[in-house]
């Protein structure tokens, strides 16, 4: 349009000197305002404050992106990058969710929760943890995540160290570093069985440690934390002064082991905030509805950021919630059950592949195999397994720098689409990689 005009344009230089001209004669750079020239529409993402620079995202929402693109073009796509049951919701729970609907259940509901699912949340985290709690520690929140904002914001400033498990859910770290505060890693090794070494946790801890995070079940690798890990975390705790954010989102999802919650053990239920939620455990990732149980002190502050964030959640999904924790829980078990039988045949044909091996996850719906023996990054493969193959799987690098070397490949997919999903992944090495 400039060059039009009589602008020259030859070099990048002149026009941009030309541009900038013809866009103060028009008003829209030079004009004052406040004795300063107005800034350009580009120009304006010079207000975004720093903090936005510190906050990261979910690689896996990418992938899938990338995955649509491909389907769009024609292309086969198996999905095994997305983390959430392929299970419709049970059908007593969709229908307390109408019935709430239908009997007007539309308005502003207790930025805490309805004192109903708070009590019945108190009643089943009391029972499966076997402490006392309180319905007025329970924060309900529209999913799981605002939980872990939120502890994280209360907790974690300039100044404080906060540990996360690596390969770990990657949001830990993003809002770490949003709250101004310094993540520190904590590798989850093979060799370990995916869980903390407790004498590399020791090491990590110092004085200015304000809240460490363990996630068991744990997203990627589906490792269950043992005794053993959570006593030395718990007397971590309690030497250095630190509360402990766990991440219980899968603790119905187990196959192996047992589950424990670091807030059983003694001394550690005041020092805990638990996170869970119904989307895993009940096929409800699109209800958006988890809690959090917390110390008092803490709770109270949960509440004031759950006011300045979203208000409160829906009466009718809480009332959805509810029929899940009182209703009857074999739709749980037989999903769990198929879970089970997916994750061994999954594993079972990971391991006959060229190059790779995978260690058998004892909780969640995910594999974390090993790829090493392929030649490739995790980024590199899971690229050409999507781009070759049809095959959407997330580097093991999405959840960190330890995650390098494997893949992370859900297993929330039907029996028919995984065992095609590892023959077009034995296709595909044996052809790259003459294997």
């Amino acid at each position: 349009m400039f060059a039009l005009l009589g602008c020259p344009a030859r070099l990048a230089e002149d026009a941009r000197a030309c541009d900038d001209g013809m866009l103060r004669s028009l008003g829209i750079v030079g004009a004052q305002r406040g004795g300063r020239e107005r800034r350009t529409p580009v120009e304006l993402r010079e207000l975004l404050a720093e903090r936005m620079s510190r906050l990261g995202t979910e690689s896996a929402f990418e992938v899938l992106a990338r995955a649509r693109a491909l389907e769009a073009q024609g292309r086969s796509i198996i999905h095994l990058e997305i983390g959430e049951p392929d299970f419709d919701t049970p059908p007593h729970i969709v229908e307390a969710a109408v019935e709430a609907l239908r009997a007007g259940d539309t308005h502003y509901t207790p930025a805490a929760g309805l004192p109903e699912l708070r009590a019945a949340i108190a009643e089943e985290v009391s029972k499966t943890r076997g402490i006392p709690v309180d319905p007025e520690q329970v924060v309900v929140t529209p999913g799981g995540k605002p939980i872990m904002f939120f502890t994280i914001l209360a907790l974690a400033e300039s100044g404080a160290e906060v540990i996360y498990p690596d390969p770990g859910f990657p949001i830990y770290e993003s809002v770490i570093r949003f709250a101004g505060a310094t993540p520190v890693p904590l590798p989850l090794r093979e060799e370990f069985g995916f869980a903390f070494d407790p004498a590399e946790l020791r090491r990590l801890v110092t004085k200015r440690t304000r809240l460490v995070i363990v996630n068991s079940p744990h997203n990627p690798t589906g490792a269950v934390v043992g005794r053993e890990a959570l006593e030395e975390l718990a007397r971590l705790a309690q030497e250095f002064d630190f509360m402990v954010l766990s991440d219980e989102i899968y603790r119905r999802i187990v196959y192996e082991g047992e589950v424990l919650s670091i807030a059983s053990l003694p001394g550690m239920a005041e020092r805990t905030v638990i996170l869970d939620g119904f989307s895993k455990t009940y096929a409800m990732t699109g209800w958006r509805l988890g809690y959090g149980v917390a110390p008092r002190w803490l709770a109270e502050h949960l509440v004031r950021l759950a006011v300045n964030c979203h208000s409160c959640v829906p009466g009718f999904t809480q009332r959805a919630g509810l029929a899940a924790l009182r209703g009857p829980q074999e739709p749980v078990e037989r999903m769990v059950a198929e879970f089970r039988r997916r994750r061994d045949a999954v594993v079972e044909g990971l391991n006959s592949l060229p190059g790779v091996r995978c260690t058998l996850p004892a909780g969640a719906f995910y594999v974390f195999p090993n790829i090493t023996g392929t030649g490739r990054s995790a980024e590199t493969l899971a690229r050409e397994l999507l781009e070759q193959a049809g095959v959407a799987a997330l580097a093991g690098t999405a959840f960190g720098r330890f995650g390098e070397g494997y893949l992370r490949l859900s297993f929330a997919n039907s029996m028919e689409n995984l065992l095609e999903a590892i023959e077009r992944m034995r296709r595909y090495l044996l052809q790259s990689y003459g294997k």
